[in-house]
């Protein structure tokens, strides 16, 4: 287990996003949470305050995807699954890097999977649930989830965190953590859809007690630019 860090919100550092976001931490109510977690077209190509405010495709994963691939040495005949695939870009990217690699995703929401890019949308499965998961021990080379399982309660959580350990063989998961109150305060005021959000240590202590042994990234309010 290991903290792994591939750079995915260094674009997330500029000033201007930085600004966008604290302005938007001030205009959030909980009218706007409960829109968001309705994950249909509001949430993704709506009203920034809403959610994405145009969730579009546009490559930046393949910037990300080759320190990835040389982490956990991908090549044709891996099998990769992305959980939280939303629109599929992380796959399509890693498919055309990787001819032949087999890629799967997983959502728990129909309006992502609609509207994936068309090349990758037989490759993602609609579940209720992440807990929902159903695969054989270590059947995934490698398992990714990148923000898309802290929204889900502590005890799912759990249980998620657990499922990725037994279906895959290697995984990087990642997930929002506080040093500070104040950073903690910052990211629940941004953040639509509440969820876990802990300690970095507190983090550690549970990876250690569920025996999960994949890498990890601490996201949070400085990686938004809170």
């Amino acid at each position: 287990m290991a903290h792994f860090d591939y750079g995915y919100f260094q674009s997330n550092k500029k000033k201007i996003v930085s600004k966008k976001n604290k302005i938007l931490s001030s205009r959030r109510t909980v009218i706007n949470r409960i829109i968001a977690c309705r994950f249909d077209q509001e949430y993704y190509d709506g009203d920034r305050i809403n959610g994405y405010g145009g969730f579009k495709y546009d490559g930046r994963w393949k910037i990300f995807l080759k320190k990835i691939i040389k982490k956990y040495n991908l090549n044709k005949k891996s099998k990769v699954l992305d959980l939280g695939a939303k629109k599929g870009f992380f796959i399509h990217d890693l498919k055309e890097l990787i001819p032949g690699i087999k890629v799967f995703g997983i959502e728990d929401h129909e309006y992502a999977i609609k509207h994936s890019i068309p090349s990758v949308k037989d490759k993602i499965k609609l579940v209720n649930s992440y807990c929902d998961i159903r695969y054989k021990k270590k059947y995934f080379d490698f398992v990714h989830a990148h923000n898309s399982i802290y929204r889900y309660s502590f005890r799912d959580l759990i249980n998620i965190i657990q499922i990725i350990s037994y279906i895959s063989k290697k995984s990087h998961i990642t997930i929002p953590a506080y040093t500070t109150d104040n950073e903690k305060l910052k990211f629940y005021n941004w953040n639509l859809h509440g969820g876990i959000v802990l300690k970095k240590e507190e983090w550690k202590k549970m990876f250690k007690f569920i025996n999960y042994k994949g890498d990890y990234y601490f996201s949070g309010s400085k990686s938004f630019g809170l």
